[in-house]
């Protein structure tokens, strides 16, 4: 992990990697966030999310207060909770590892029960350049901060 954080160019923001397999049942990613950048606190309502601090310093925001994030750091956000990271001076590398989405679908039978389709991830809106988190929003196409496009999703 150390070695493909530091083999990625310093000012490489965003997803750095992620678990491609196509028949697979978990979900990873390597993520960078810029120094300062952030993601915004919001709500997982389906997925408990494992957080593995590879690199750097910054801030874990809950519903209960905030809580510093260092080098080594594992953190468990189980689904329903509020959740929001920031990067410290020097940025946050993190991993993140949670149960697969299933795939997307349009949408269901009126009166059916829900059975999957959960939301997509938020890794599309994650600015690759500064590692910003981009509001909602379908016309939301380039990053506010860095004026960077933001990953097809």
């Amino acid at each position: 992990m150390a070695d493909l954080v530091r083999a990625m160019p310093a000012e490489r923001g965003g997803a750095l990697w992620r678990l491609a397999t196509a028949d697979r049942q978990l979900d990873a990613n390597v993520v960078r966030l810029a120094p300062g950048a952030g993601v915004a606190v919001h709500v997982e309502p389906d997925l408990d999310v494992l957080v593995f601090v590879v690199n750097g310093h910054g801030e874990l925001s809950t519903g209960d207060g905030a809580e510093p994030l260092e080098t080594g750091c594992v953190i468990w956000l189980p689904r329903g909770s509020r959740r929001g990271l920031s990067a410290g001076p020097h940025g946050l590398d993190y991993l993140t590892v949670h149960r697969r989405r299933p795939g997307m679908t349009i949408g269901r039978a009126a009166g059916a029960e829900r059975t999957g389709g959960e939301p997509a991830c938020l890794l599309d809106r994650v600015c690759p350049e500064c590692g910003r988190l981009a509001p909602e929003g379908a016309d939301v196409r380039f990053c506010g901060r860095c004026g960077h496009r933001l990953p097809e999703g």
